[in-house]
């Protein structure tokens, strides 16, 4: 996939202190468009396009659904470092 390049305007101190914190402007604008957008095989209005979805491999489904909800699993994760597993304590293996 190719880069295009885009000029845009944004508030000058914003900008400055991005920079000043090291953050990855051009990454961040991209992460923000994907957002921003529905994900492919997702109508404007949200609904499915089970057209798409037919068509799609099981690896490609897989791999829409891990990033779909990667903040849901990382959250995850990071709960059971926490707390460690549900009925853990309960278990008598």
């Amino acid at each position: 996939m190719g880069k295009a390049e885009l000029n845009i305007e944004v508030d000058e101190a914003l900008l400055e202190q991005a920079r000043e914190r090291g953050l990855d402007i051009a990454g961040l604008v991209e992460d923000a468009l994907r957002h921003a957008l529905p994900p492919r095989g997702v109508a404007e209005d949200g609904a499915p396009d089970f057209a798409v979805e037919q068509a799609l491999s099981d690896e490609e489904k897989a791999r829409r659904w891990a990033e779909e909800n990667a903040e849901a699993i990382k959250a995850q994760r990071e709960r059971i470092d926490a707390v460690g597993i549900f009925g853990e304590d309960l278990r008598t293996w």
